[in-house]
């Protein structure tokens, strides 16, 4: 494959993305496997890599979504991509640092969108595919809530007359499960999301003639992302699974089934959503059950601050770095 010299910086910047996502979204799905210390780091970390490569596997609906979906493709540039992919390295990077899980899905969203109306103006955005994302912001942000609220109050009630002890030693089994399930639709939606914008950038660079996902691009944006979660994953692990509230195994498997069910649904639907908002609004579900107290609110600012400037701050790097790359190139 003869690739011209800016289309492999620009793939090299995808991964640089991506490996950013392993840093701040993948640990997720392993955050409250972890904090119940049902799993091991290291154990729940092999896990979730596997898992999160399976699930990258399962379909590429949200790959064609990000790929064809939110921006024009015959309007836009490498480059414009390449811009992107800056402003989500950027603002991943310090939100980490800070130990905050942010959302790739709204980074990635944000600096396409950006870089395109850099690159050619309004009419090179796709507000249908925006129709979409803001589906997702539903899903995630409500309907991951819901759905682990319900959850963890049916299950109360199924095994009230049961002993601490041995509702723990059940769930203990069961979150394996959870975990595993969490990662995989992790994958299947938002590892399929870096995986769509590296595909687009070969069609751009000539590389591949139309859209199409080929197996080793999933398994290469798979394996990065596994190796960003492995070096940087434990700040956003003890974020989301230590200080948001305290969780006990039969809440962590409450939160991680509602999340995952809620993220399978959506990507079935390609519909790319972020596995962040989910994952954290059922933490504050299944923690909301027992009193609205036990959810550390000061926490819950913190990140939903974090979410709400991932729109401005990396559509304006992208923007930004597009309208240099578009003077220089």
């Amino acid at each position: 494959m003869d690739l011209a010299p800016g289309t492999v910086i620009v793939l090299a910047l995808i991964l640089a993305a991506e490996f950013v996502n392993g840093w701040t979204d993948a640990p997720n799905a392993i955050a409250t496997v972890v904090s119940t210390r049902v799993l091991s780091p290291s154990r729940a970390l092999l896990m979730a890599s596997f898992f999160n490569l399976l699930g990258t596997m399962s379909g590429t609906a949200v790959a064609a979504t990000i790929g064809t979906g939110i921006v024009r493709p015959d309007v836009i540039s490498i480059y414009t991509v390449g811009a992107a992919m800056v402003g989500i390295v950027i603002w991943s990077t310090l939100a980490w640092y800070y130990g905050l899980p942010t959302s790739e899905s709204h980074a990635l969203v944000a600096g396409l969108t950006g870089a395109a109306l850099a690159t050619a103006g309004p009419q090179a955005v796709l507000w249908s595919g925006w129709q979409k994302v803001l589906l997702g912001i539903v899903f995630s942000s409500f309907l991951g809530f819901l759905s682990a609220l319900f959850l963890m109050s049916g299950i109360y009630r199924l095994f009230q007359r049961q002993t601490a002890s041995s509702v723990r030693s059940v769930f203990g089994r069961l979150q394996v499960l959870s975990a595993a399930f969490m990662a995989f639709s992790h994958g299947s939606n938002d590892g399929q999301k870096f995986i769509g914008a590296f595909t687009l950038v070969l069609v751009l660079g000539g590389a591949l003639p139309r859209f199409a996902v080929p197996l080793w691009v999933i398994l290469l944006c798979g394996l990065v992302m596994a190796m960003g979660t492995a070096v940087g994953g434990w700040r956003i692990v003890r974020t989301m699974g230590l200080r948001l509230t305290k969780l006990e195994p039969v809440q962590g498997f409450a939160a991680e089934t509602a999340a995952a069910a809620t993220i399978e649904l959506a990507t079935r639907l390609g519909v790319p959503l972020s596995t962040t908002h989910t994952i954290s609004t059922a933490i504050m579900g299944v923690g909301a059950t027992r009193r609205l107290s036990a959810v550390r609110w000061g926490v819950t600012r913190d990140i939903v601050v974090a979410w709400v400037l991932t729109f401005p701050v990396c559509g304006l790097v992208a923007w930004t770095v597009a309208h240099l790359a578009k003077a220089v190139f």
